[in-house]
């Protein structure tokens, strides 16, 4: 079974920065009207000479969206477990040089967050934690999922990268989806923004979802952070990894997320600001390269962009979101992530779907499901 590492050594960062720049009009028109498309029509789809099809392509795009995935919206929130963290990375609130208070939650605040969550309506919810792996390695988070299983329908965790084993120990208590984020492909500036910690090791992030994809996990989420890098460039790579991995685990279904870099305690600013009408042209790109991908866009991005977006692509939603561990109800004050943007209730998310036309969806997965063979 050939792993993503192998694909990824046939590209170059430069080499792919000037296949964007000398993409012409006519080579996007040519993508667009292209029953089977490939990466490579993705790559023409995100270039700059693109940008003057953007009503084309979102109009395409939204009739895709419906006719795959109907007027529906699957909203989740995130479940912060701990912002102890021992890497150092440039952009994250919770990096190890912040001398801030630190937060990992006991079983007992779990549960009282899960309740709050409940509360709100909440059935898919998402662990995340920092990655601190004597603190919070896979015995703590296996012993979480077990709590939190008999309370939702759907578990899924973004944490540090675990051994395939261990994504095998979590597929098998109920863990339904994994998200990772290279955050960039450009590997010649990736230790300048992750200088120490585990997360330094490129290669050992870059397989990630190759493990995953071979310990059956049901769903494997990835995206790039928006703002560190070239975003079109890192976008072609992100693909070219989504590509690589549908094809070889074919069972799995796949997301890409879209974080654009947030404020946060003692992080960098970001190199670039991505304005909304590229991060639009973005999932457009995504959705008419690949109409079986699922779309989530998060509460870093705005109101007004999240308001457009539930007809333009988007298939989940989190909501009422917050990024510190205990955010919910147990320690309002400690440190979080980053900022959120879309600070609106989730009461208030799933009337502004309904607004537009369109139906929120607290659950469409049932763990009786899990032990079903595709």
């Amino acid at each position: 079974m050939i792993k993503f590492d192998e694909v990824f050594k046939r590209y170059h960062w430069e080499e792919i920065k000037l296949k964007l720049e000398n993409v012409t009009l006519s080579d996007v028109e040519y993508s667009l009207q292209k029953k089977q498309k490939t990466v490579d029509d993705f790559l023409n789809l995100i270039s700059e000479a693109a940008a003057e099809k953007l009503e084309v392509m979102a109009n395409m795009t939204r009739s895709i969206t419906r006719k795959r995935f109907g007027k529906t919206i699957q909203l989740y929130a995130p479940l912060y477990l701990s912002n102890e963290c021992q890497n150092i990375c440039t952009y994250c609130g919770f990096s190890l040089d912040n001398k801030l208070k630190r937060k990992t939650l006991t079983d007992t605040e779990i549960m009282i967050e899960a309740m709050v969550l409940k509360s709100m309506g909440v059935n898919h919810v998402l662990l995340v934690s920092g990655e601190a792996n004597k603190t919070v390695g896979i015995d703590y988070f296996l012993n979480a999922v077990r709590l939190l299983k008999p309370h939702f329908a759907n578990i899924s965790i973004e944490v540090q990268p675990l051994s395939e084993e261990e994504y095998e120990w979590l597929h098998q208590e109920g863990v339904h989806s994994v998200l990772v984020y290279q955050e960039t492909y450009h590997q010649e500036v990736y230790k300048h923004y992750h200088p120490k910690g585990k997360k330094s090791n490129f290669d050992f992030r870059l397989e990630t979802p190759d493990r995953i994809g071979k310990a059956g996990i049901h769903k494997i989420g990835l995206g790039v952070l928006l703002g560190l890098e070239d975003w079109r460039v890192d976008s072609f790579f992100n693909a070219l990894h989504i590509d690589h991995l549908q094809k070889q685990y074919w069972q799995s279904r796949f997301s890409v997320s879209f974080p654009r870099l947030r404020p946060a305690e003692g992080i960098i600013e970001p190199n670039f600001i991505m304005e909304d009408k590229d991060l639009l042209q973005l999932i457009c790109a995504y959705r008419i390269w690949n109409e079986d991908l699922e779309i989530s866009v998060s509460t870093r991005e705005n109101e007004k962009f999240r308001n457009h977006i539930v007809s333009l692509g988007a298939t989940a939603m989190s909501a009422g979101s917050k990024t510190n561990p205990g955010g919910y109800a147990v320690d309002k004050q400690s440190l979080e992530q980053f900022e959120t943007s879309d600070e609106r209730s989730m009461d208030m998310v799933k009337q502004m779907i309904k607004a537009a036309g369109y139906d929120p969806v607290m659950k469409d997965w049932d763990p009786v499901y899990n032990g079903c063979k595709i």
